[in-house]
């Protein structure tokens, strides 16, 4: 697995958007017992955060100590830096394997291999995460080209799940059909920025350059971002969610 997210950790944490509440409601129905989960790929622990709320305990677990050390601490919450695809949890252990935004990430049989290993009889897995943004179609266009044209041939060859959203990855699960979901936040230029500047091609673009290509960009949606100091943004949820076999 690639750790492309040590570096500015904390920013990491400050800026992606946070899933919303009625996701992990929905999530919830679906687990009968919530005695232990495990958010593997836990980042800055956002998921695990969530997941406290309604399990005794949650193991999150992460390839960067640095995303680790920003995690906000829980007495619930037990992190661990360890691979996805192998790790020192006891067999048949977990009623919940949540993976957010990072399963693109992984060698897929790996990994699976795993979850068989850890999860308990009909436990559920779920591989979550969200799309590309929406503000409206003016800054959109302005994103899209840069998406494509600025930083298009920067990004990791794993980003095109993420595109596909999700639906081109392996599954060996017992799926169910799900509900959409979309995440909304409503945040400043500056957030947006912020949160732009947490992409990994913006990361590999300046690496090999130099260079921010985000500070052209910024000076492109500062002249239309217009009086609205804060505007309502948009996530599509991609959702895939099973019984493990």
């Amino acid at each position: 697995m690639k750790d492309n997210f040590s570096s500015q950790s904390d920013q990491y944490a400050k800026y992606r958007p946070k899933y919303p509440a009625e996701l992990f409601e929905y999530l919830n129905t679906l687990v009968l017992t919530k005695e232990k989960a495990w958010d593997c790929g836990t980042g800055n622990g956002q998921v695990a955060q969530e997941l406290a709320t309604s399990y005794t305990t949650v193991f999150a677990t992460d390839i960067s100590r640095s995303q680790i050390d920003n995690a906000a601490p829980s007495k619930q919450i037990f992190y661990s830096v360890q691979p996805a695809e192998k790790t020192n949890f006891k067999d048949n252990l977990f009623d919940l394997i949540i993976v957010a935004q990072a399963i693109h990430w992984f060698d897929f049989e790996k990994f699976y291999d795993e979850v068989q290993r850890t999860a308990k009889e009909k436990a559920v897995f779920v591989a979550l995460g969200y799309g590309r943004i929406s503000i409206s179609e003016e800054i959109d266009a302005i994103i899209t080209h840069f998406y494509t044209e600025v930083i298009g041939t920067y990004w990791d060859n794993e980003r095109k799940y993420i595109d596909a959203n999700y639906n081109t990855i392996p599954f060996p699960f017992d799926e169910i059909a799900t509900p959409l979901f979309t995440n909304t936040q409503h945040w400043s230029l500056e957030h947006l920025i912020g949160y732009l500047n947490t992409w990994s091609a913006v990361k590999h673009y300046m690496k090999q350059n130099q260079v921010n290509p985000i500070l052209e960009l910024e000076t492109e949606l500062e002249k239309i971002w217009g009086t609205e100091k804060i505007r309502e943004v948009r996530f599509p949820i991609l959702l895939r969610v099973g019984y493990v076999n």
